[in-house]
């Protein structure tokens, strides 16, 4: 594994690796408590093999401990558009990212063109003045740019890689890259939607709502804990997204199967999720002034070189780094 793999936990960790020549991680799932553990990571150099252990972790709550989604597009937004979000039930929380308002608070001049970065997220949304036009946005392997009207209240669930299928039983490959009325894929929550909420709810009043039904959907779905794709996630979030496909997810599983797995249960393959995973790690860093001049984040990120990083950071966002950090 690179030593760039590394450096992002940095931030959670004192440990630092980086004179080390190769890493390997164990993971393992205990079906008998239902933990998750990310057991022994093993540190060899020429003279000695150093054991260390990591923090137990339920699957879920591991993914929403290692992975922050963070959708920054809105500081394009005028001084009458707010975007706010909400947690859900503590319950629902290794589930749902979050709850999510992006409205105006007054009309604007013009239309207003907002821009959704990639997140390997799969998000419903809908108008709360129309609830019963509602959409559900599958991952995307590049951003999304929207025209909305000069006057708006849009309201939004963010699932958390993989929740959405665990609790619809849904694939998600037949969402990627596009949006489309959430009636023709759970017509169940659309009709939900589109007779509980209207436009004269407060924040908290569809917070409680849609933690009524999530609860309830939690409570009959038949969750599927596959160690073998909770690993392989576990390394691509822990190393935020710099991990070598065919080498580091060594889970005892074949490259068909784990394609079949992220192909339903992400909607892409494991190698475009580590790039959104990296990607979602560089917004995480907001780098710095100099980062950007020396050239020194690319590198620090696993880029091959600069041209490299400035095309897929703009395939992602739609603008170069530079202009995304406002440098």
């Amino acid at each position: 594994m690179q030593i760039a793999a590394i450096r992002c936990r940095k931030t959670e960790s004192k440990e630092h690796f980086s004179n080390q020549k190769n890493l390997s991680s164990r993971y393992y799932y205990s079906l008998s408590n239902n933990i998750f553990t990310s057991n022994i990571i093993i540190l060899h150099s020429l003279k000695t093999t150093t054991f260390i252990k990591t923090t137990p972790l339920h699957p879920f709550t591991n993914i929403r401990h290692l992975y922050t989604p963070i959708q920054p597009a809105i500081k394009q937004s005028a001084e009458h558009v707010t975007y706010r979000e909400f947690l859900p039930h503590s319950q629902l929380q290794p589930f749902i990212y979050c709850y999510w308002q992006l409205k105006t608070t007054a009309p604007l001049s013009e239309q207003f063109n907002y821009r959704v970065v990639a997140d390997g997220c799969i998000d419903i949304f809908f108008e709360l003045n129309n609830p019963t036009d509602n959409y559900i946005m599958g991952f995307c392997k590049k951003y999304t740019a929207f025209v909305l009207e000069n006057n708006f209240n849009y309201v939004g669930i963010r699932f958390l890689p993989t929740m959405f299928p665990q609790l619809f039983k849904v694939n998600a490959a037949e969402l990627s890259n596009r949006f489309e009325h959430l009636s023709a894929v759970h017509p169940e929550t659309a009709a939900f939607i589109a007779t509980q909420l209207h436009d004269a709810l407060q924040p908290g009043d569809i917070s409680q709502i849609f933690d009524q039904y999530f609860l309830q959907v939690l409570s009959n779905a038949a969750i599927d804990e596959d160690p073998r794709l909770y690993n392989a996630l576990a390394l691509i979030l822990d190393n935020c997204g710099v991990v070598d496909i065919e080498k580091d997810l060594n889970t005892g599983i074949s490259s068909r199967q784990l394609r079949r797995l992220f192909g339903f249960y992400i909607g892409d393959s494991a190698k475009t999720f580590s790039k959104v995973v990296r990607f979602q790690h560089i917004l995480k860093a907001k780098p710095s002034a100099q980062s950007l001049r020396q050239n020194k984040l690319f590198f620090d990120s696993g880029y091959y070189d600069q041209a490299h990083f400035i095309k897929e950071f703009r395939n992602f966002y739609g603008v170069t780094p530079s202009k995304a950090f406002g440098r």
